[in-house]
């Protein structure tokens, strides 16, 4: 008598080797996948963090060559300023007249009994010169000028001092602005000519310094600055 299985067919025990084995290729590709997945990512991680690193290195290095470049500007800036101040400098020193020297050499030319009252001194020329030098002149360079304003006994002790004035040192003209005899009242002093002579007399000097130096004389007016003999 053939026996008959009376059990639904989705519950019934399968025989060995039926299906094939095919979930447990399944379960093989989706780990596989997963694995590749993972690897991808660590990969992925890596190369960001190594991008990190080199961005951070490069922003280190920028940060270092920007305060390289900061400190050559400040060495830059310091060199101008000391080669502005170079310059300042040597047009002073160009522009520069010994003003002291004049002073005691003017005390030596004095005639006996003569003083000044009054001295203008300038190395931008003289001041009542004309500004604008006439059509076609070609302008001339400013120089030194003093003017000496004073008191003498005698007429003749004013061409005496500018003779004696043409011969100090870089002086190259001397030109009489004034010359007369006084008439105020009252007590001579120092400030009042009384009834001497006032002169006012202008010196112009060479616009550079000469290469050669005036005579020094003695301590008395020397003969070449129109003193006795």
């Amino acid at each position: 008598m053939r026996a008959v299985n009376l059990l639904p067919a989705d519950g019934r025990a399968r025989p060995a080797g039926a299906g094939g084995g095919k979930g447990a290729y399944v379960v093989c590709g989706v780990l596989a996948v997963l694995l590749a997945m993972v690897a991808a990512y660590v990969l992925t991680s890596n190369t960001v963090t190594e991008r990190k690193n080199e961005a951070a290195a490069a922003g280190a290095q920028a940060d270092r060559l920007e305060a390289e470049a900061a400190a050559q500007a400040n060495y830059t800036d310091f060199a101008d300023i000391a080669q502005q101040r170079l310059t300042s400098v040597t047009g002073v020193a160009a522009t520069r007249f010994d003003w002291e020297r004049l002073m005691r050499e003017v005390s030596r030319v004095m005639p006996e009994g003569s003083w000044l009252q009054a001295t203008y001194a300038s190395v931008s020329g003289d001041p009542n010169a004309l500004a604008v030098p006439p059509a076609g002149a070609a302008p001339t360079p400013a120089a030194p000028y003093a003017s000496f304003v004073g008191c003498t006994p005698r007429q003749s002790d004013v061409a005496q001092l500018m003779v004696r004035l043409r011969q100090l040192h870089r002086v190259e003209d001397v030109k009489l602005n004034e010359s007369a005899q006084e008439t105020l009242e009252g007590e001579t002093t120092v400030d009042n000519c009384g009834t001497l002579y006032k002169f006012d007399v202008g010196v112009s000097f060479t616009a550079t310094e000469p290469a050669g130096e005036a005579p020094r004389g003695s301590e008395s007016v020397p003969a070449s600055l129109g003193g006795g003999s």
